[in-house]
Parts: C-alpha cells; sequence; structure tokens
C-alpha cells in the first residue's frame, strides 16, 4: 500500500510539471527585417511659399480724355513698342472746338496786327496793344489745350512689353476717371516674385544667413527655384533682392521679392506657383521615414544591438525631406537601423538581421543627396 502511494505521488508530480511546461510562454523566434549602416549624406530640403508673378514693369494705361474708343488696335498678349498706337477715341467734338479755338486765335491775331502801327505812330496808347497781345495768348493757350486733347484721343504704349487683358473695346465710353485701365503693358524681360514669410520664419530664415548686417544677408540669400502650377521647376533661378522688412499687422507676414529671368517669355504677368528655398545640410543623419514611429508626440527608430537586438532609440529630428529624416540627435554615422516592418517588433526584440545598400534606398530621391 505504501508503495502504491508512493507510486501515485511520482505519477501526480510529472503530470503537473508536464502542464506548467506547456503553460509557459515558448521565447520568441528571431525574425528578418532589413537593416542599415547609416552614412553620412549632404541633403538640399526646401520650404515652400506661394508666389505672385509680375512684371518687372507693369504700366497701366488709361484715357486722359472722355470719349468713345473708336479702334482699338492690338489683342491681348501682344507685344508692343513704346509710343505704338493701341486706341482711338472720338474726336469730332474736340475737332469742333478746336476750329472755333483756331478762330479765336486768328481774330486775336488780327487785333494785336492792327493796333502795332497805330501804337508806332502815337496814336493809341500801348496799353490796349498789351491788352491784345494778352488775348491773343490766351486764345492760343485755350488751343493749345484742344489740341493735345485730340492728340490724347490717340492713346499710345507707354513701354515696351505685352498687352495685358483689355476690358473696353469699340463703341466703350471711357474718362480719365474709369477705375479700370484700358489695359496694362508689361514687361517680363525679367520678372518679379513675390512671396511672405510669416515672423518665425523670417528670423529663422535671417539667422541662418551668412552675414552681420541685414544688407549683408540680403546678398548673402541663396538662389531661388520656382515651382510652377504645372509642378514642374523653371529652368532659370531667382535671386531675393529686396525683403520689406516691416511685419504686416493684418498677415503677420514680411514680403519678399525675387527676380527671374524669363528669355522665353514663358512666365506672364499674373502667373502663381510656388518658391522654393534650398536649405544644404552637410554630413546630415539621415534615415528613412519607414524607420520611425512615434509615440506620445516623440519619434523613435529600432537601433540594431549586439547584431541581433532591436532597441527602441528616441531621436531628435531636423527637418523631413520627401520620405527622408534628418536626424539631430539619437542616432550617429555607423549606427544600424531596422528600415522596414518596425510595427511588429517591441523594445529588445530579437531579430535576424539583413544588410542591405543604404544607397539603393535613397537612389530615388537624386535630386536631394550629393
Amino acid at each position: 500500500m505504501k508503495q502504491y502511494l508512493i507510486l501515485i505521488a511520482f505519477t501526480s508530480f510529472f503530470i503537473l510539471q508536464s502542464c506548467k511546461d506547456k503553460n509557459q510562454q515558448a521565447p520568441p523566434s528571431a525574425m528578418p527585417f532589413p537593416v542599415i549602416s547609416i552614412a553620412s549624406k549632404t541633403v538640399t530640403a526646401y520650404q515652400r511659399y506661394p508666389v505672385r508673378i509680375e512684371g518687372t514693369n507693369n504700366s497701366a494705361v488709361r484715357a486722359k480724355v472722355g470719349g468713345y474708343i473708336t479702334k482699338v488696335l492690338v489683342d491681348e498678349g501682344q507685344k508692343v513698342k513704346k509710343g505704338q498706337l493701341l486706341f482711338t477715341l472720338e474726336t469730332q467734338t474736340l475737332s469742333q472746338d478746336a476750329e472755333a479755338a483756331q478762330a479765336n486765335v486768328n481774330a486775336a491775331q488780327v487785333e494785336v496786327n492792327k493796333l502795332k502801327p497805330l501804337v508806332e505812330k502815337n496814336i493809341i496808347s500801348n496799353v490796349q496793344l498789351e491788352t491784345a497781345k494778352a488775348r491773343l495768348a490766351q486764345a492760343k493757350s485755350s488751343y493749345n489745350s484742344i489740341s493735345a486733347a485730340i492728340g490724347y484721343a490717340n492713346i499710345q504704349s507707354p513701354i515696351d512689353g505685352y498687352v495685358g487683358s483689355i476690358p473696353y473695346r469699340e463703341g466703350a465710353l471711357v474718362s480719365p476717371t474709369d477705375t479700370q485701365p484700358l489695359t496694362t503693358v508689361s514687361t517680363t524681360k525679367e520678372v518679379y516674385a513675390f512671396f511672405a514669410l510669416n515672423e518665425k520664419d523670417y528670423l529663422d530664415f535671417l539667422r541662418n544667413t551668412e552675414g552681420t548686417t541685414r544688407e549683408e544677408k540680403i546678398k548673402n540669400f541663396p538662389e531661388v527655384e520656382l515651382e510652377l502650377a504645372t509642378s514642374k521647376i523653371y529652368e532659370e533661378k531667382g535671386v531675393i533682392e529686396t525683403v520689406t522688412g516691416q511685419i504686416n499687422p493684418s498677415t503677420g507676414t514680411v514680403t519678399f521679392r525675387a527676380k527671374f529671368p524669363n528669355p522665353n517669355g514663358y512666365l506672364a504677368n499674373g502667373s502663381s506657383g510656388q518658391i522654393r528655398i534650398p536649405t544644404v545640410y552637410t554630413d546630415a543623419v539621415v534615415i528613412p521615414e519607414s524607420a520611425s514611429y512615434e509615440r506620445q508626440g516623440k519619434i523613435y527608430a529600432y537601433k540594431v544591438q549586439g547584431d541581433t537586438l532591436a532597441v527602441s532609440t528616441p531621436i531628435e529630428v531636423i527637418a523631413r525631406v520627401d520620405s527622408y529624416i534628418l536626424v539631430l540627435s539619437g542616432l550617429q554615422i555607423g549606427d544600424k537601423i531596422i528600415t522596414q516592418g518596425i510595427g511588429k517588433l517591441r523594445n529588445n526584440t530579437p531579430i535576424i538581421p539583413q544588410m542591405v545598400d543604404f544607397d539603393s534606398i535613397t537612389s530615388g530621391l537624386k535630386p536631394i543627396f550629393k
């Protein structure tokens, strides 16, 4: 009986031990993950701002006298020369006024001519002659004024350039008080690009530009690029020429003006797009966006420790360029990080690292890597 009880006890012990082993969680098996070794890169990042394009000289063409348009001699978008006739206004009434004014000039001249010999012979006083001369001068002034008005009815281009929109056509009544000009002639051999930065970006831009004075910093501003409405980059680079230096109280922004060459006339007055201001980071620590994750407002990456362990590492970000992150701290050159599949990982997870070439990842972003 005693031996039987001992046998039952041993049997129960082995059964309990077996159940205990089955209930224990098996250690996770290591899985393969792609890993890269961080190398230094020179990266160009771009800040983008909406831009408005204008010709370097935009001259509004207005009527100097009132009248009906009789002829529109140009078309929208046409290239014109300074002094070229653009519009003509009706001058019939002015011509009649000019004829009457000329008659007054002739009559005043006759009066002067008649009084001159009488004064010379002391028949009349010189005062009468001077009065007649004054009337003649007044008549000539009136005639010249009307003649000038007739000339103003022939409206010419004030500059070389391209004709803008023409809101008024033949038969329209126009006057000098019209709020809308007859057209605008723009010089677009070079164009201005106007854009605005908020106060923080403006101060950061100044702080990161070489120079001690504001004038020196403006001279050292980097060349800028223009991204067109088609999302293509304009082939010519621009130069920032002026900064208002005053913050607009309504918008909280500072206005910049850049100049771009426009040899082919590709840019038109009123064009839009985005200005691209480059910032070059030399020997930067760069990792793929896919190698990072965010938790409670902080950015992390998985660094490979001891060749087999994935360790969650907090990083500080300088900038993001397309699908890449520029790291300020937390990682350094030579560190190995996991680039993909990090959603399957936890801190201190064992892995099987599979080394991949960093350049194979960055090959799709050749424009930003040097």
